[in-house]
């Protein structure tokens, strides 16, 4: 059913008024939204000292700010689809935008930690369901030849957000506290909110208008993924902070719960499908899974993910406590990286649109893994150039993946089943970087334990050194396992719609 041609902000209304720029103006609109988000969630890491100080809180529950926000935003990706079909582009969009003024209002007023996570849950929430938008939109509105451009034009502005935004934080707590985090994402959000009421539409992916045929929200299936994403991020929490014989029962209880969460929405799908006028869509619609390249490129999402996260918690790590630099010398040493890797999304972008996504997939896999395997010959008394290389050479590998990944899994899957498609990926990527920084903690601290550091700090530097090195050779190999998945892929086909 197409959109309501009266409506003076319906998809055919915008397209009548801006002509074939509305489609830029969309994806602009929505960037700036989700540079809000992503910001919001990686800035608020330099805040965590300030704050644990002025609640006097322990490390482990001060941590809870960026878990708490990593626990929202994880399972809030599931339910795009039907917020989308609920209530079309534009109330999802602005109720993303009001809950991000909400968070970051409400967290840096707070005068209680109680509150402040309250906060980062809602922002969490607000990042969860705006993340996988502009993926639909870019596979709803741009022409197959015409989607590797737009990928990059919106890669470029999102992945600035976090190679400034600790940089720009930094500056921020040291001149006026942790509470002005959480400000900073007020004018971005205002600044999302206009463009929305100008650009995007009333109505849902496809032209159609809200509110037709979405149903009701499938709420048992949302309490058991947040169920199971909690239970897992806590599983390996408490793997990493007591030991296996505490990790491994919630781990085991996460996996329980994921294989009833599958067999709920079996059952919801085959209901729907004999009954789609009466009865409850699925939460997440699982013949997205009957795609061979949509299926391979989620096992890469799980594993670049949990790569992704895992050596973003590393690498300050390893050059604060591994090699002795300053909080300052990390934060101007990963900004050249952060920069290049936007470059190299613009270019890759480009070059997605006339060849096989597949193979740049590939080339950004082989970059990441060697640039981790590099990092283990990075030795201080040798000077810091490796290391800086060996950053950028890693962020020019993820330039590669990032605007090529999403669309080459979804090439060829029908428009009806692309919301779901780009949740799924989504909700799968932060899964994974959910497990990747426990994960990488839980290495280095069996390498330390092997080599006779009992915590970071301490022993000599050579020796923790060599602790580092294991575990950039384990994140190293655990990017390469991803690069069959990804040969897997099928080779995507431009064929006109």
């Amino acid at each position: 059913m197409p959109d309501q041609p009266h409506d003076p902000h319906s998809l055919h209304a915008l397209k009548a008024r801006y002509g074939e720029r509305h489609r830029w103006l969309l994806l602009l609109s929505v960037m700036l939204g989700t540079m809000a988000s992503v910001m919001s969630s990686t800035i608020m890491n330099v805040a965590i000292p300030d704050m644990s100080q002025h609640f006097t809180l322990g490390q482990t529950r001060v941590q809870w700010v960026t878990s708490g926000f990593m626990v929202a935003t994880t399972s809030a990706m599931l339910t795009t689809p039907w917020m989308l079909s609920r209530f079309g582009y534009r109330r999802t969009y602005e109720i993303c935008m009001l809950l991000l003024l909400c968070g970051g209002i409400g967290g840096g007023l707070a005068d209680e930690y109680s509150w402040v996570l309250v906060a980062r849950i809602v922002e969490g929430v607000a990042a969860g369901v705006v993340q996988p938008i502009p993926v639909i939109i870019i596979m709803n509105a741009f022409a197959p030849e015409e989607r590797g451009r737009a990928s990059s034009v919106f890669g470029t502005g999102v992945v600035l957000a976090p190679a400034i935004g600790p940089s720009i934080g930094g500056l921020l707590v040291d001149a006026f506290g942790w509470r002005s985090i959480f400000f900073m994402v007020v004018p971005l959000a205002l600044a999302a909110l206009w463009l929305a009421r100008r650009y995007v539409p009333t109505t849902a992916p496809g032209g159609v208008p809200a509110n037709v045929g979405s149903g009701r929200l499938d709420w048992p299936g949302l309490l058991l993924a947040l169920a199971g994403t909690v239970l897992l991020l806590n599983g390996m929490v408490a793997w990493r902070e007591t030991g296996a014989s505490h990790g491994l029962p919630l781990l085991l209880a996460a996996l329980l719960t994921g294989a009833v969460f599958v067999g709920w929405q079996r059952r919801l799908q085959r209901r729907h499908q004999h009954h789609a006028h009466g009865a409850q869509p699925p939460l997440m619609d699982l013949r997205v899974f009957t795609h061979r390249s949509f299926v391979m490129g989620s096992l890469v999402a799980i594993i670049y993910g949990t790569a992704l996260f895992g050596s973003t918690y590393l690498l300050p790590v390893f050059m604060q406590s591994g090699l002795g630099l300053s909080a300052s010398y990390v934060g101007s040493a990963l900004l050249p990286a952060g920069l290049v890797l936007a470059v190299t999304i613009t270019v890759v972008g480009r070059w997605a649109d006339r060849t096989d996504k597949r193979r740049l997939v590939l080339v950004g896999l082989v970059l990441l893994s060697a640039s981790f395997a590099l990092m283990s010959t990075v030795d201080p008394d040798k000077g810091l150039l490796m290391l800086w290389l060996w950053a950028i050479l890693g962020r020019m590998g993820l330039g590669f993946i990032l605007p090529s990944l999403n669309l080459g899994s979804m090439q060829g899957m029908p428009p009806a089943l692309i919301p779901q498609g780009a949740s799924v990926v989504n909700f799968l990527r932060m899964l994974g970087g959910a497990v990747g920084v426990s994960l990488c903690a839980i290495v280095l601290e069996w390498r330390l334990a092997e080599v006779g550091v009992l915590r970071l700090g301490e022993g000599d530097l050579h020796t923790r050194l060599q602790a580092f090195h294991h575990t950039f050779w384990f994140l190293a190999v655990l990017t390469a396992l991803a690069l069959i998945p990804a040969w897997l892929m099928r080779s995507p086909v431009h064929r006109k719609d």
